[in-house]
């Protein structure tokens, strides 16, 4: 499959930066198809051209954006005209043209020249080499926090993991340690008091603003940095505090860097109180320092209708609209239809409510929140929040019945896509579960937020609160299940609740799918897991996850007839995750078949197979990665040809399988794997016995060395499919793998009776272990 990545160019691709509240970052990238003429050596808005030099002749090719009539194109070189064509170019038809040059013309000074016909430089291009300029510092792991000397270097670290999101890395062992050796420091503290703010612990999170306020503040009252002030006042004001949270912007105000911000916050506050000629006057000091802010822009509009000034109200919205046609706070100003999704819906809302402007958020919502034909598809996940949001503006009000009967109807609403995610949702869900105890689904939901922010024991508390009071939910006790088995470490308790969410939803193929994974993780022997897959063919051929789960089950039970025959009746398309597993299964079945051939006695049929185990057929949806080893196939190809006769391809295929250096697997390059073993194998069949019995030796060192190494994820990793739903043991899968390849070392070494003891342990440690399943069928 292919990634398009679209966005703003950067040095990396993963490469996030920071916004700050009310900024607007813009950019602009152009697209336009360059065909036929190959990789361009220039290009810009109006055209692009490709330039390749071989054997004395020149290939030009030139691909326009827009037709081109008579267009020059010139040929120099040494400040002569080598050639000169009038061409009308056109995006439909690439111009491509061979040109001989003379012998004492170099690569380097041949130039090429598009003018258009008012001798107007479209483009031009030369092959020079591009001087080679300062090369980057190459990317390495951070080291581990007590390795790091100075706290700004924590920080740093820790704000970087924290940027760019790290999956397997945590910033706050960095900030936690810096705060170890420096209990006030600014920085991190401020760092903290943001990472508990978002996951919603705002007295943690004051604690930590505090901190940082009291060291930037011992010196001076008014520090260069207003940041802590400006989030201590968020807190303050999330926790209810609104008169300590005017205080606190206004100390942030006096950094220019969050005065923006600063005043902004503060005329919600002051709106909150109808202090609107101050609210005003705070807004205009915020537009001052960034007049694109729409939010900003958009409260100032309201602000004047509400003091009377309608027509500078006007003006200001004409001017917003123009700035920014696709605002949809200023097109509900302006007394449009709003037609975006019920989550900018919320997210407006939530806009007018901070503000006080309760009333205009009830209004804003109630229209979708009665029935669920009132809103598209796309927006039915919302509906639950939005009745339980309008249920709290209600309450905000003083309106406790209004409230209770919003919150009621969220109760009622699918749970069907509905993955609460704002910060005042928390409150939301926490006045919906006071006002409304025995409502099973606000529960749920909270506790889907919070195991999302890792307040791991709080959710699941909150989901044993929602499974009690309605165990026929069949998600929570999915989501219990996730939890006992990740967080808590009790897979008994996992294995039980992934047994009460299927009873209850028998029909839902994606419990199917990841109660069988719990299974696999739990060592629950594939003859069992075969036989209940096979009890639910339907769901199964729903997935093709659970598609190639059955046929990865067919093979490792000997069924691999019944595995090919799956494997090639079904269309497959690729997932993040599941990379090469369809043809993986591919490949197994037809070794499979193709060893059981050899062994029959019949080497013809198992050259078919095991040269079908070198295709990928085009219903698996993707092909072989360029890196990967396939010695095993070529190993067993060439003792079916010998078998056969066929002594000169036998020998080509255990070339191959000798030759081949390396593997290539979950999206990592290795220097040793299990198929390091064919190519030794091969490597003997050849004739080389020496060669082959130090690769064998080689692989046992290195095996041996794995075992006893600590076993972590490889800080660079970019996919983790052993990982995405049920946690791994890593040290106990390192230790599985060094096992079997100490079998494989054994069985070339000829030491059998120690390889089928070492197979055997590593069938008992994992049951599902492919290799070391067939490998005890030889």
């Amino acid at each position: 499959y292919i990634e398009i990545m679209a966005g703003v160019y950067t040095d990396n691709q993963p490469d996030f930066s920071f916004l700050q509240p009310g900024e607007t970052k813009t950019w602009s990238q152009y697209w336009y198809p360059i065909q036929e003429i190959g990789p361009a050596r220039q290009a810009n808005l109006e055209a692009a051209v490709s330039m390749t030099h071989a054997k004395g002749a020149l290939t030009l090719g030139i691909a326009v954006t827009a037709n081109q009539s008579r267009a020059e194109i010139t040929v120099e070189a040494k400040g002569k005209i080598l050639a000169r064509f009038r061409e009308n170019l056109s995006p439909a038809t690439p111009w491509i043209k061979e040109i001989k040059l003379p012998r004492n013309v170099a690569e380097g000074d041949v130039v090429v020249r598009v003018q258009n016909d008012a001798r107007r430089e479209l483009i031009s291009c030369d092959l020079k080499a591009r001087p080679e300029g300062r090369r980057p510092q190459v990317a390495t792991e951070a080291p581990a926090p007590v390795e790091i000397n100075s706290n700004d270097e924590l920080f740093i670290t820790g704000l970087h993991l924290h940027q760019y999101r790290h999956a397997t890395r945590s910033p706050v062992i960095y900030w936690r340690e810096a705060l170890r050796r420096d209990p006030l420091d600014s920085r991190c503290n401020n760092a903290l008091g943001l990472w508990h703010l978002h996951r919603g612990e705002l007295a943690d999170a004051e604690i930590c603003f505090r901190r940082s306020v009291e060291r930037l503040t011992r010196r001076n009252a008014n520090p260069y940095d207003g940041e802590a002030y400006y989030n201590l006042g968020l807190c303050l004001r999330y926790l209810g505090r609104d008169a300590d949270a005017y205080a606190a912007f206004y100390k942030a105000v006096w950094s220019q860097a969050w005065a923006g911000a600063g005043y902004h916050a503060l005329a919600e506050l002051d709106c909150l109180k109808h202090a609107w000629a101050t609210a005003l006057e705070h807004l205009d000091h915020s537009l001052r320092f960034d007049i694109e802010n729409l939010r900003a822009r958009d409260l100032k509009t309201m602000v004047l209708r509400k003091l009377g000034r309608s027509g500078e109200a006007d003006e200001l919205l004409r001017h917003t609209l123009k700035l920014d046609p696709l605002d949809w706070w200023a097109k509900q100003l302006n007394w449009e239809t709003l037609h975006c999704d019920a989550q900018t819906k919320l997210d407006l809302a939530h806009d007018f409510a901070r503000a006080g402007f309760f009333n205009e958020a009830i209004d804003l919502l109630k229209n979708g929140s009665i029935r669920a034909n009132d809103l598209p598809d796309q927006n039915l996940g919302a509906l639950p929040m939005l009745n339980y949001t309008l249920g709290w503006f209600c309450q905000k009000k003083g309106d406790r019945k209004a409230a209770l009967n919003y919150f009621r109807r969220g109760e009622t609403q699918s749970p069907d896509y509905c993955f609460p995610a704002r910060l005042e949702e928390i409150m939301v869900l926490k006045a919906a579960m006071e006002a409304n105890p025995a409502d099973a689904r606000a529960p749920y939901y909270l506790g889907n937020l919070l195991y999302d922010r890792r307040r791991y024991d709080e959710a699941i508390a909150l989901w044993e609160k929602a499974a009690k009071s309605d165990p026929s939910f069949s998600i929570v006790w999915r989501n219990l299940g996730i939890g006992y088995y990740n967080f808590q470490k009790k897979p008994a308790k996992a294995r039980a609740a992934y047994d009460k969410a299927f009873r209850a939803n028998p029909s839902d193929a994606r419990l199917l799918y990841e109660r069988d994974q719990l299974w696999k993780r739990l060592g629950i022997q594939p003859s069992q897991r075969l036989r209940e897959l096979k009890k639910h063919r339907v769901l199964v051929g729903q997935r093709d996850d659970l598609s190639v789960e059955l046929c990865m089950l067919y093979n490792q039970t000997g069924y691999y007839a019944d595995a090919a025959r799956l494997i090639a009746t079904r269309s497959f398309q690729p997932w993040e995750g599941g990379e090469g597993a369809p043809l993986q299964q591919h490949v197994r079945a037809h070794l499979g078949l193709g060893c059981a051939a050899l062994s029959g006695g019949d080497p013809a049929a198992a050259k078919k197979f095991f040269e079908s185990a070198l295709t990928s057929p085009g219903n698996l949806g993707e092909a072989r990665h360029l890196l990967a080893n396939q010695s095993d196939i070529h190993y067993r190809l060439g003792c079916a040809l010998d078998r056969l006769g066929d002594r000169t391809g036998a020998r080509e295929h255990w070339r191959a399988a000798a030759n081949f250096k390396g593997d290539f697997q979950e999206m990592s390059v290795r220097n040793f794997s299990e198929m390091t073993y064919y190519s030794a194998q091969s490597l003997a069949m050849l004739g080389k016995r020496a060669g082959a019995l130090k690769i064998f030796r080689s692989l046992l060192s290195y095996a041996r060395k794995l075992e006893c190494l600590p076993a972590k994820i490889d800080y660079f990793a970019t996919s983790l499919p052993t990982m995405l739903l049920f946690d791994d043991d890593l040290k106990c899968r390192q230790e599985t793998q060094a096992l079997f390849l100490q079998a494989q070392a054994c069985t070339g070494l000829g030491q059998t009776q120690k390889a089928k003891s070492l197979l055997r342990q590593v069938v008992r440690r994992d049951p599902a272990h492919p290799l070391a399943a067939d490998f005890l069928k030889i």
